[in-house]
């Protein structure tokens, strides 16, 4: 069973070496509504930690040609489709509150997050990034307020549990608190208002952290389902598909994936490569194909299957920014929507066969594609 809560898993990582070459980050997606238009618009905001132990008075921005490593609180905010755009605002770590242990709370300036709420205020000017070249942001304004409630949680195991946190095993950790979220609140993005509700923001929440990046990456989650066995909409379910290349010890694994269908509270579809004795495979791409980028995976256990397609407009998508602790950008197409959209099929094995059990239209999809720049 993976949806366990664990808000030790929640809390801030970058101890022992990760602490000079490290990061650590809580996501958060939803869709909220224009108060205006009545028209939905899909947004994230995201507290992205790096480097404590290299802090400076000033945040240090990498991607420098004297080869400086960052260190900084940068909480990243935006929207995905029309007007798109991802904001970054940094702070130093001298200038921030860290509560590293569960449950955790970042406190900056006109900042916060924790596990049950977020707040902040976010603006970036032309002359901003004339100033400064590093900060990977478009122009911009955003500010956020919003209560936090996270309802299904997608526990990947004891491939994250506290041994394998000490060994510091893994290049790239995750944990979704919430693969679904009930956020409610308020977004002011550049002057036009939106109104976030339990009903219909469909949200999601998760972290990563680490001291590298998987390439390539993939990342998949909804929880606005509709079955079409039952004809109906799915009000307890959720689905969340992540990795793409781990690495453990230093050695990388072969493309695998971590997958779950959390299936309206009664029956569980798990895939994930750590738990070896399930017998998982898993085929997997990410493409352009005309004006959409596309995903098809394919993930077995013994006993259950799962086949996802997921489709996003390109126009709608952002070129996601991230430098990783060494300072160096590592993608520059590393393709990230909110309104993706398809449909999974679930199945069962019985008599050496599948059968279907259920195939679900999936909306207001989390998805994610990218692989490293050649160099």
């Amino acid at each position: 069973m993976f949806n366990i809560h664990d808000l030790k898993r929640d809390q801030m990582m970058l101890t022992g070496r990760f602490a000079k070459k490290g990061y650590d980050w809580w996501w958060h997606s939803f869709t909220a509504i224009n108060k205006k238009t009545g028209e939905e618009a899909p947004f994230f905001i995201e507290f992205f930690l790096i480097n404590p132990k290299l802090a400076k008075t000033s945040p240090t921005l990498g991607q420098d040609p004297e080869g400086k490593k960052p260190s900084y609180l940068m909480v990243k905010c935006g929207k995905w489709g029309e007007g798109k755009k991802q904001l970054h605002r940094f702070y130093s770590w001298k200038e921030i509150q860290v509560h590293a242990k569960e449950p955790y709370s970042v406190n900056a300036k006109e900042c916060f997050a924790s596990e049950t709420s977020l707040h902040g205020h976010v603006k970036v000017s032309e002359e901003d990034l004339a100033a400064h070249p590093g900060m990977m942001s478009d122009v911009g304004e955003m500010s956020f307020d919003l209560k936090v409630e996270k309802k299904i949680a997608f526990n990947v195991g004891y491939g994250a549990s506290s041994l394998f946190r000490f060994l510091k095993a893994f290049q790239m950790y995750w944990h979704a608190e919430g693969m679904k979220t009930l956020y409610e609140g308020k977004i002011t993005f550049d002057g036009e208002e939106y109104i976030v509700s339990k009903d219909s923001c469909y949200g999601y929440a998760d972290k990563n952290w680490g001291n590298g990046f998987t390439t390539p990456w993939v990342w998949l989650a909804s929880n606005n389902l509709y079955s079409k066995k039952l004809k109906k909409k799915l009000e307890n379910s959720a689905f969340d598909i992540g990795g793409g290349k781990p690495k453990a010890f230093g050695i990388s694994l072969p493309r695998k994936l971590l997958g779950v269908f959390y299936y309206e509270g009664d029956e569980s579809y798990e895939f994930n490569f750590a738990k070896f004795w399930m017998g998982i495979k898993t085929v997997f791409s990410g493409n352009l194909e005309g004006e959409e980028f596309v995903w098809h995976v394919r993930q077995e256990n013994h006993k259950r299957a799962m086949e996802t397609e997921i489709r996003c407009k390109v126009k709608d998508m952002l070129f996601v920014n991230y430098e990783d602790p060494e300072g160096v950008k590592r993608f520059h197409h590393l393709y990230n929507g909110g309104n993706g959209y398809g449909t999974v099929k679930l199945y069962k094995k019985e008599k050496k066969e599948w059968r279907l059990v259920d195939e679900i239209e999936a909306k207001n999809v989390g998805c994610e594609y990218g692989e490293f720049d050649a160099e």
